[in-house]
């Protein structure tokens, strides 16, 4: 029997995955990368809307082109209970895919009340904090009575 063995392939085999698998996983080959070319503009390409909500929680998503710049991207939206006092900030960190021409963003909104109507814009910033230099028109929502949920999937136009 020649070439290699089943013992040596048994050996060969975990210590390959181990190595490959710390190679892809190491974030110091994942900042060899330089920071993709920031967009020149970013556009909303499915609007904002409630995704879902329940107890004291919302899910807001929305679509956009695709911000280039830094993998490491947030999320933001901007509510409150009235639509000209946007007081309350909420974001979600994401990592954006160089390969995909639009990105969506979900933020999951916290310490809600029921049956309140909260309104509220979406934006998108950079991991160092820098706009993407999108906003959306202002947006409401009406949270469920205790214990109840909304379910809302919208499609993509």
């Amino acid at each position: 029997m020649g070439g290699l063995s089943v013992n040596k392939l048994l050996v060969k085999l975990p210590r390959t995955a181990i190595i490959g698998g710390l190679l892809c996983a190491s974030p110091a080959l994942a900042q060899m990368l330089p920071p993709a070319a920031k967009a020149p503009s970013v556009a909303i390409t499915h609007q904002p809307d409630l995704e879902s909500a329940h107890d004291d929680i919302a899910i807001i998503r929305w679509t956009s082109t695709n911000p280039g710049g830094s993998d490491e991207h947030f999320g933001v939206v901007h509510y409150g209970k009235a639509p000209n006092a946007l007081t309350e900030t909420a974001k979600s960190h994401i990592r954006l895919n160089r390969g995909h021409a639009d990105t969506m963003f979900r933020v999951r909104i916290d310490s809600l009340q029921p049956q309140t109507t909260y309104y509220y814009k979406v934006t998108s910033m950079g991991g160092d904090g820098t706009s993407d230099g999108m906003e959306s028109d202002v947006n409401q929502f009406t949270t469920p009575p205790p214990g109840q949920r909304i379910m809302h999937y919208p499609q993509p136009k």
